[in-house]
């Protein structure tokens, strides 16, 4: 019986030293849980802070850049402005020139003169006029087109016109060919 008593007792240390081999292990293994989580967070915060940052540098970019393109739409609205008034001015120069040449023509005393007023009326008053006009039309629709074209470009997503004035960079045409 002390023999048997004596296996039993070796049985039952044996299975306390597993148990405290287990509980060891367990609790090590715990440690390492904590820690790869720990560590799986901070990655996790320093992602959100990266994404946080680009997104506001995004968005700061697509700012100025739609001010920059109101900028140039006004600045182009202001130029064909004044081109229009400077082609009206010019072409109301012009009719008073004209005017002044048929007057001219009519108040003179000789007969060739009386002869070619008529004429000169018709042709040169009325063409510079009609230059005149023509000028100022061309001017109308070259800038109402830059108005037209300044407006599609500021009334475009800003997302966008960022994705096409990168489409025209060279890099990026030759990142897109390359990979």
């Amino acid at each position: 019986m002390t023999r048997r008593k004596g296996l039993l007792t070796r049985i039952g240390d044996a299975m306390e030293a597993a148990k405290e081999k287990a509980q060891e292990v367990g609790s090590s293994l715990a440690k390492k849980a904590e820690g790869v989580a720990t560590d799986a967070k901070r990655e996790v915060g320093k992602a959100t802070t990266v994404v946080a940052r680009k997104a506001r540098a995004a968005k700061r970019t697509v700012t100025r850049r739609a001010k920059a393109a109101e900028t140039d739409a006004k600045k182009a609205l202001g130029k064909a402005k004044r081109a229009v008034a400077r082609k009206v001015k010019s072409a109301a120069a012009g009719a008073e020139k004209a005017a002044g040449r048929v007057k001219r023509a009519a108040g003179t005393g000789s007969a060739g003169a009386a002869k070619k007023a008529p004429r000169r009326k018709a042709t040169g008053a009325g063409a510079t006029l009609e230059r005149g006009v023509a000028k100022v039309k061309r001017a109308a629709k070259k800038a109402g087109a830059k108005v037209r074209k300044a407006a599609a470009a500021a009334a475009r997503p800003p997302a966008k016109r960022a994705a096409k004035k990168a489409a025209r960079k060279p890099a990026a045409k030759a990142a897109k060919h390359t990979g």
